[in-house]
């Protein structure tokens, strides 16, 4: 077999590439209302070539009365005013492709928002109506129908309100997440050509790929199986018949030369696979390795599972260390406990931040160096900690529904610092950003990073600049001792991590390409560090 021609490798972007999440509200403030938008995301294009990253994902920019960041959308084919205009979408896309930068949108097909003219027209239209029939409407149980038609659990962590709302009128209607996200019903053709629709739409516009929301959760049991029961299937996780919707999926993208990547969060291995297969979607998140303890055992064990269940169907693996959900690397590392769970956050944990950060630098080459994509929630390459949000300005609907409980995601999602010296640390000139940004924000911003070569971002830009040193293929494991990883790529690199408690040696190599903090002065590897290495 010949090598691939350039036209083949342009095609395959995606299988080795570095996608950074833009999360709109927060990024930069172009007009100085508080509110990310994209002429803040045109204006920082710059910044992200500089950076070195192939392709965008944008969490959802459309229409949206926000009572769950944008995914509760109201139309598919509208920006949010807050955001910008449709227009200004189709011009990021150009500019951003002009600099070698693809784009990748966020489709949230399980619900919509209550203010989806479907839904409205549901709602008007009364108890029987076709018009219902694209949601899940149904009569309660027990006596005047005043219980839930069955008992399944909401998917906000820590929720103990259900799932089902009562109308006036008699009916209930299912929302997995928040009332104002009634869920679609999936066995109406209506639905599903809807999103195919919606898919066209914005592939002609010039986007590369699609991100699915909560992909393993569109269709349901028809008979609303109660959970109790332990049925099998599972009434609305994982069911078979997501397979025919995403092979149509697949048919819509391979016009386009598009891809999808699917947040699937699954326990089973060949379940995960089954997504993954060629005529449905490209790739889907690697959960496994975002949750995973800062430990060598466990982290290798995450990286042999996670490449396991992509080898049979030829799929590459991706790697993500945090998202726009998860507690910011820095914060989650610095912890007695640096696995991630949503039923364990709290508020005030304990978190040794100069000991996150150094094991936030080496997971950062751990990551880049293995193979697959990699997706960069924006702020880890400036090594943003979490942030504690005043109870009174929490907006996230997971705190709300928890009754304050779980502290809500809002600590990842504060607006970036650009530049130190100026007012809400650059990310906008006008009104006071969205969420509070803390004491000391400043003290992240670009602009100071920029300027030091041994800041996050610098390591960073870096790396993903060196990346190409791995080459393309598998990696194979090195000898090394306990508590460190070592492993090679077909391209000649070497990647070690220490997570052990003392200095680890370098393997033999001809060349040192970079370090996730310096060596000791042995030249050794000193604890929570990582290096790259040319044979």
């Amino acid at each position: 077999m010949g090598q691939p021609t350039p036209a083949q490798k342009d095609a395959d972007w995606w299988r080795s590439a570095v996608i950074y999440q833009v999360y709109v509200r927060s990024f930069a403030d172009g007009d100085g209302d508080g509110t990310g938008d994209l002429a803040g995301v045109r204006a920082k294009l710059p910044y992200l070539a500089e950076l070195g990253v192939d392709a965008l994902w944008f969490t959802p920019w459309y229409l949206s009365p926000l009572k769950d960041g944008g995914y509760d959308v109201a139309d598919y084919r509208t920006i949010d005013p807050a955001f910008g205009t449709l227009a200004e979408a189709e011009k990021l896309i150009a500019e951003a492709r002009e600099l070698g930068i693809r784009t990748i949108v966020d489709i949230v097909p399980n619900h919509v928002s209550d203010q989806h003219s479907w839904f409205r027209a549901a709602l008007a239209a009364g108890p029987g109506s076709p018009e219902r029939e694209l949601f899940h409407f149904r009569p309660g149980r027990g006596p005047d129908g005043a219980l839930p038609p069955n008992d399944w659990p909401s998917q906000f962590a820590g929720s103990t309100e259900p799932v089902w709302t009562r109308l006036p009128d008699g009916d209930w209607y299912l929302h997995l997440f928040t009332p104002e996200q009634p869920d679609l019903n999936w066995a109406h053709p209506a639905v599903r050509q809807e999103h195919e629709d919606i898919l066209r739409f914005w592939f002609e516009r010039g986007v590369a790929g699609v991100r699915i929301d909560s992909a393993a959760l569109l269709a349901k049991d028809p008979e609303l199986t109660d959970l109790a029961a332990d049925p099998e299937p599972h009434p609305f996780a994982d069911r078979d018949e997501l397979h025919d919707i995403y092979r149509a999926w697949r048919r819509v993208a391979d016009e386009y030369g598009g891809v999808f990547v699917g947040e699937v969060w699954l326990p089973d291995a060949e379940r995960f696979a089954r997504y993954l297969r060629p005529d449905e979607l490209h790739t889907a998140f690697n959960f496994s390795f975002l949750t995973c303890p800062w430990d060598a055992g466990r982290l290798r064990a995450s990286i042999d599972t996670t490449l396991a269940e992509h080898a049979p169907v030829g799929a590459p693996a991706t790697w993500v260390l945090c998202n726009h959900d998860v507690t910011r690397t820095v914060t989650r590392y610095g912890r007695e406990d640096t696995a991630f769970d949503f039923a364990t956050k709290t508020f005030g944990t304990p978190t040794d931040l100069a000991l996150g950060t150094r094991r936030a630098r080496a997971a950062a080459l751990l990551s880049l160096a293995l193979p697959g994509a990699v997706y960069l929630y924006q702020g880890e390459e400036l090594g943003l900690p979490e942030a504690d949000i005043p109870v009174d300005r929490v907006q996230d609907p997971m705190y709300f529904r928890s009754q304050g409980a779980d502290p809500g995601r809002d600590g990842c999602r504060v607006p970036l610092p650009w530049a130190a010296g100026l007012p809400h640390a650059g990310f906008g000139a006008g009104e006071e950003p969205w969420l509070p940004q803390p004491a000391g924000w400043s003290a992240y911003a670009v602009d100071r990073q920029r300027q030091d070569p041994h800041s996050m971002l610098t390591l960073y830009r870096e790396a993903i600049a060196l990346r190409p040193e791995f080459g393309d293929g598998p990696l194979t494991w090195l000898p090394a001792p306990e508590g460190v990883l070592a492993f090679s790529r077909p391209g000649g690199a070497l990647c070690v991590v220490n997570l052990s408690a003392a200095p680890a040696e370098l393997p033999a190599h001809s060349r040192f390409l970079i370090g996730s903090s310096p060596l000791d002065e042995a030249g050794r590897l000193p604890r929570d560090t990582a290096a790259w290495l040319r044979r």
